[in-house]
């Protein structure tokens, strides 16, 4: 097996990535920009997006980083329109564009046509957290995407298994349909509880941080598979478990928790960069078998069923956002809040992304009676242009339109005036508890290495404070900002010494690496003192 083609593809995708942190654009928008036009560079290798590769490999982590980093509580809280967008919106989307697209595009079959729907209905995890991340959307619309986004692709991937059967010829009902469903979902959450509590309580009993973090790489894996093995979503398993064990990870090691946040942000920024360029470098291939529909007719058809898909989420948003509301008093008074701006801005996040091309070349090339499946090849080209259609015109205009209609973003101040709050409440009840200790004769210290740990409590609660308080007028840095380049400088001129020291042969390497190794952790506590 040749590696170049995978090494050039994950470092030109993670240097683009780089890039796009320095430029207006997001990175899923112009990670698919360069795929598109590297597709047709000479030279450039032909990358083949393999479902058997994606769904079980690539879309575990993804989902695991994701659930990791949202909130548990949050999600709770907006269970109502999180599960109306995530299963009620795909069905909804898979049953109306299918039917749509059956009736816009001849000789597409109904089963085809719906295999189509259920194909484009999920907007993608990955695009909808990085982009509303970008643009600073209000913290509810950001919790709702993340949680439609985290749930909808075990709705479609349902949805696609049923319509694949009816397409195939393998037969499918109503009935079937709802029982798969029911299994899926039902079965994947049920996976996910089992393997929850003992995967924690593995995580919070290991000793040794490597063992942790290995592990922790090998949970969305293993709920995942373990889901699949039965018939359930592997999808809801590993969300399930993430989302437990993001919401106790303050039950683990530290050091554990340092090293698994280092890893999984590198894996995070490793997959999500290469399956964007993935999206672009697929045009060759999809194109490829389009011989049977001129580029005028696959063209339109094109346009129609990315205009479909849009109005679509629309045409769901509002009555499932005031519907409720209109219902019961209750909701009403709980979102008082809401107003038609919210519904917008969820209506237009909806990008499709990676698992939608996934799925779509799973699609099989012959029917159970060994003919061709009808028309698989303009499915397959319908997503990829919906896929890019949303990402490009949707992602690029969203920034736009949260400016326009002049949504209220995270209030900064107060958000940090409620975190000084919390920190002083906890910093009294460390001191409460280093007095209790401290009254026991077993404990006794030093006074300089008592004062400095007085000293520690007390930075750590004044830090905050600070950040509300004026800049320096000479440096315009604030005194977090000082703090924080005093200290580095400190420990560079410590860390010196040490390689100093080892250069001259005072010191063998091993103790070089041990005083360097609490150097950085000294710095790295004194910047997330800061930075958090």
């Amino acid at each position: 097996m040749d590696v170049l083609p995978l090494v050039g593809l994950i470092a030109g995708s993670a240097a683009v990535a780089g890039a796009a942190r320095r430029t207006p654009v997001s990175a899923p928008l112009l990670l698919v920009a360069v795929g598109l036009g590297a597709s047709y560079v000479p030279g450039v290798p032909h990358y083949t997006l393999d479902p058997h590769i994606v769904l079980p490999l690539v879309l575990p982590p993804l989902l695991h980083t994701a659930a990791l980093e949202s909130s548990y509580l949050d999600l709770r809280a907006n269970v109502r329109p999180v599960a109306l967008l995530s299963v009620g919106y795909v069905l909804f989307a898979t049953v109306t564009v299918g039917w749509l697209a059956y009736e816009l595009i001849p000789d597409l079959p109904l089963t085809a046509a719906l295999v189509l729907g259920a194909v484009v209905a999920p907007p993608d995890a990955v695009a909808a957290t990085a982009i509303a991340r970008r643009v600073g959307l209000p913290a509810r619309i950001t919790t709702i995407l993340q949680g439609e986004s985290l749930v909808n692709d075990a709705t479609a991937i349902t949805a696609y298994k049923v319509a694949l059967a009816a397409a195939v010829g393998a037969g499918a009902s109503w009935a079937g349909g709802i029982r798969e469903f029911l299994v899926a979902s039902v079965g994947g959450v049920g996976v996910g509880l089992v393997l929850m509590v003992p995967l924690h309580w593995l995580r919070t009993h290991l000793r040794e941080a490597v063992l942790q973090n290995t592990l922790s790489l090998l949970i969305p894996f293993v709920a995942y598979a373990a889901a699949e093995q039965v018939g359930a979503s592997g999808v809801l398993a590993v969300v399930t478990v993430a989302l437990y064990l993001g919401h106790r990870s303050w039950q683990v090691d530290f050091e554990t928790r340092l090293q698994e946040a280092a890893v999984w942000k590198v894996v995070a920024f490793i997959l999500e960069s290469t399956v964007f360029a993935l999206i672009g470098l697929q045009l060759p291939v999809v194109l490829k078998n389009l011989g049977e529909y001129t580029v005028g007719e696959s063209l339109g058809y094109a346009l129609a069923v990315f205009v479909l898909v849009v109005l679509m989420r629309f045409v769901w948003s509002y009555p499932a956002t005031y519907l409720p509301l209109c219902l019961s008093s209750r909701i009403r008074e709980r979102e008082r809040d809401t107003d038609w701006r919210r519904p917008l801005i969820v209506s237009w996040a909806g990008m499709r992304g990676v698992v939608s091309l996934a799925i779509a070349f799973s699609i099989p090339l012959v029917l159970d009676d060994g003919s061709p499946f009808p028309s698989r090849s303009l499915v397959l080209f319908l997503t990829f242009t919906t896929v890019i259609g949303t990402l490009v015109v949707q992602g690029l205009s969203l920034p736009w339109l949260i400016k326009i209609l002049k949504l209220p973003g995270r209030d900064a101040k107060a958000e940090t005036l409620v975190e000084a709050q919390a920190q002083t409440l906890a910093s009294q009840a460390a001191e409460a508890r280093i007095d209790e200790l401290m009254a026991d004769r077993r404990n006794c210290l030093p006074q300089p290495l008592e004062d400095r740990l007085r000293t520690v409590l007390e930075r750590r609660r004044n830090s905050v404070w600070e950040r509300l308080g004026q800049t320096n007028p000479i440096t315009g840095e604030s005194a977090d900002d000082t703090y924080r380049r005093l200290t580095r400088e400190a420990i560079a001129a410590e860390r010196e010494v040490f390689v100093r020291m080892r250069d001259e042969r005072r010191i063998d390497d091993e103790m070089m690496r041990t005083l360097l190794r609490k150097l950085d952790l000294e710095e790295a506590a004194a910047s997330r003192e800061v930075d958090e």
